[in-house]
């Protein structure tokens, strides 16, 4: 994994929702993806945004939208985001029927697709469908809700999911989101995450983009001393960072 390689994405879960736009325009230059979670108060009990809100939002930002869907039924719903212009739409195993026909579908209609584990999922069983995926997102909470605390055992899935995309030569973006911030970043970088999404800990301070750099620095930090202490490199990101602004 490189230190130059690794994703910021600050989740507009909690930004200031009256205004929208200026917060995804906030972190522009600093961010590397913007994350949007989808909540339909179905696959988990809480209520968010929509994909009308989502192909508003594409018109006032270049930033990369990095859609994360926790809703029933993704093989029905999802593809519109992607349509809309998402570069990244990842869903979760929990809810699909059939998550490598979806991936498949996601990536013919131009995004990159991405697989979701919850608090609660296993993640062995489907290493295996790892191939097909561009992302493989690991909560770090329960889904659903912000603001919960990071919960470092869940960090075991993270090294089990670096030294498979390691073995097999993937490439496969490793992101975890749920609490992630000052205090949490490096341990989830020396596990081997390489994408990060960030709530409060961006859009709960007065320069979010400053955050950003911030929470950046330190997994990088995190991510060079965990090479030096090996004697090498451990595995390799792969995966683009989303510069083309799809």
């Amino acid at each position: 994994m490189v230190a130059s390689s690794l994703i910021v994405a600050p989740s507009i879960l909690a930004a200031d929702f009256a205004h929208l736009a200026d917060e995804a325009r906030a972190v522009e230059g600093a961010a590397d993806w913007l994350h949007i979670d989808v909540m339909d108060n179905h696959f988990v009990p809480n209520l968010t945004i929509g994909l009308p809100v989502v192909e508003s939002l594409r018109k006032a930002t270049t930033l990369p939208f990095d859609c994360h869907l926790m809703i029933d039924a993704p093989d029905r719903w999802a593809l519109g985001y992607a349509e809309a212009g998402s570069y990244n739409v990842t869903f979760h195993v929990e809810a699909a029927a059939d998550p490598v026909g979806l991936a498949k579908n996601l990536r013919a209609a131009g995004s990159r697709a991405g697989l979701a584990i919850d608090r609660d999922t296993p993640i062995e069983p489907y290493l295996e469908l790892m191939p097909h995926f561009d992302t493989l997102l690991i909560m770090t909470i329960k889904a659903g809700f912000g603001g919960q605390r990071f919960m470092p055992e869940m960090l075991d899935k993270v090294r089990s999911a670096r030294r498979h995309v390691g073995s097999g030569h993937l490439e496969l973006r490793i992101e975890v989101d749920g609490g992630i911030a000052a205090d949490t970043i490096a341990a989830a970088a020396e596990a081997g995450a390489d994408a990060f999404v960030a709530g409060t800990a961006v859009y709960g301070v007065d320069d979010p983009a400053d955050a950003i750099r911030r929470l950046r620095r330190q997994a990088a930090e995190a991510v060079a001393g965990a090479v030096t202490g090996s004697g090498g490199v451990t595995g390799s990101g792969g995966a683009d960072s989303g510069s083309d602004n799809r």
